[in-house]
Order: C-alpha cells, then structure tokens, then sequence
C-alpha cells in the first residue's frame, strides 16, 4: 500500500514522532495506523508526544564563532543533570554549527534543515532526542550576527547559564588586542545586563515611561518647573549608565565607561572600532518553571 503524505501528518500528529519515523511505519505497516502506532511505541519513538507539556527551562546556552560572524543558541530540557548528558551536548553543539553554517532565518527554517548524518531534518531529530533521553526539549531562539568588518566576539558563562554576542566593527582585522576587547565586553554583557547598547537604542515606550515616572518624582519636590526638567534629564543620565552599554561602568575597572575602554583599545590597534550591537542569552529566562515536592511526585507516579 502506498503510503500518502497524509497517512504521515496523521500518525505524525497522533504519536509526536518525527516525519522520517512516521513513514518508515506505516511502509512496515502496509499502511495500517494503529499497527504503525504501535511500530512507533516499540521503537521508543512515540513517547515524545507524551512529554511535550513538561517544562523544559534547564539545558544550554551555546555559542560558535567564526571572525566577523558568530551564531548564540538556547536548547532548554527538563532537568540540569540532563544538561550534561553527552548527547545532548552534541546535538546542541551541532546545532549551533548547522546555525552559523546556514543562517537560517527563525526557528521555522531551523527546524527544515536536514540535520547532519541522520537523514532526518532538524524537527525530526529533536523530536528521535525527546524519545531517546527521555525529556522534553525544545529549541528556544537563536541569534545570528555579522560584521562587514570586525569581529563578532562571544562569551558562555557557568557552562551555559548565560550566552553572549558582542560585535566590533572594525578595520583592525584579526589584531590580537580586539579579540581580547571582545572577550572583555562580552564578560562585561554577562556580569552588566545592559538593556540597550546606546541612548538611540532605547525604545521610545520605555524612555517615555522612565521621564514620565521622574517627572512624577521631582515635582514632589515642589520646585519650579524649570528646575524640575533639569532634574528629570540629570537622572536620566543615570537611567543612561546604568541601562546603555557604551553609558555603562566597565565592571573590570569600574573608573571607566565601556566607551572609554572601547577608545583606548582603537589606540592600541591604531583604527577606530565601534560597539555595533549585543545579546544576553539567560537560560531559562521567562520559563516559569513547575514547583512540586518529591512526596507529590512519587504520588503522582504510584497513582
């Protein structure tokens, strides 16, 4: 019996099982479903369905560079001690290569890449992963990043905990003193949480909320109006240093703005380098993660 791209989105949505695997069972089948579930279960290739509704906020961050081009990923599981798990510390490095290899444009596009000696896409192997390790995973964002000319410096902090991107546009090439500027302000990105990388960054809502809530504040003293703007502009320069990247104290030498430091670098390497952009990868964050006690759990699986 043949066996029919719509034979295969119905097993595919009744089992959870990769598009591949799907076919694959139902051509062992003769094209019977409930045979072809029942293939799957066997297999260990239906139980990923079973755990999609689990929370996944523990896993990695990952990044891969390569000069003036580098690529930030977040894989979230279930538990931390599945972090580490051999496997999934390769398929996570793998993705991050495949991701800077093809750049492609969201999540979507990911997920229709042919994953790298399987024969199988990017979706399926996640889903053969859930099945194999036993968690739910998913494959969160991405961030890719170039410069014409410069470099894309990146940073892991804690083994994956926090990923971060940081890109110097300049004519300095491969200088050895703008890698070590990279590393630095990518150090700084982790340890600084920067909102914005310069005051033209800010989004408009939020310097409109931020002058709002000041000028609110200042005319408690009550004070001229006058004297009240220059009061709400002197404290949004502080709203500046502590949210702007180039604005803020550079954590390793806390006398000096990132911008300074920045400076002194193009110096040392004789060309003018700029901080065009950043990002902050936290593990996790914004996954409301599920509290339940061990009496509660054990309950729930003798019940």
């Amino acid at each position: 019996m043949a066996v029919t791209a719509t034979m295969v989105k119905t097993l595919r949505e009744k089992t959870g099982a990769g598009m591949m695997d799907c076919k694959k069972a139902l051509a062992e089948t003769n094209g019977d479903l409930e045979a072809a579930v029942d293939w799957l279960r066997k297999k260990g290739l239906s139980a990923a369905s079973k755990k999609a509704g689990r929370v996944a906020a523990e896993g990695r961050v990952v990044a891969v560079a390569q000069g003036r081009r580098a690529a930030l990923l977040e894989v979230n599981l279930e538990t931390d001690f599945a972090s580490r798990n051999e496997q999934f510390v390769l398929f996570s490095d793998t993705l991050a290569k495949l991701l800077l290899e093809k750049a492609p444009v969201d999540l979507e596009a990911l997920q229709a890449l042919p994953y790298p000696g399987t024969g199988r896409n990017v979706g399926e192997e996640l889903t053969q992963q859930i099945a194999t390790i036993g968690e739910n995973m998913l494959i969160r964002r991405f961030k890719l990043a170039e410069v014409p000319e410069g470099r894309v410096a990146t940073y892991i902090h804690m083994g994956g905990k926090i990923g971060v991107l940081v890109s110097l546009a300049t004519p300095a090439g491969d200088d050895p003193a703008l890698e070590e500027l990279g590393k630095k302000l990518a150090m700084h990105v982790a340890a600084a949480a920067p909102q914005s990388l310069d005051r033209n960054d800010v989004p408009a809502e939020v310097l409109a909320r931020e002058r709002a809530i000041l000028s609110e504040q200042a005319k408690a003293s009550g004070k001229p109006q006058a004297i009240i703007d220059k009061m709400v502009e002197g404290r949004l320069g502080k709203f500046y240093a502590e949210n702007c990247l180039v604005e803020q104290a550079f954590v390793m030498d806390p006398e000096q703005k990132v911008s300074q430091v920045v400076a002194a670098a193009a110096k040392v390497v004789g060309k003018p380098i700029q901080v065009v952009g950043f990002t902050r990868f936290v593990l996790g964050e914004g996954i409301e993660a599920k509290k339940q006690d061990f009496a509660q759990e054990v309950a729930q699986q003798l019940g």
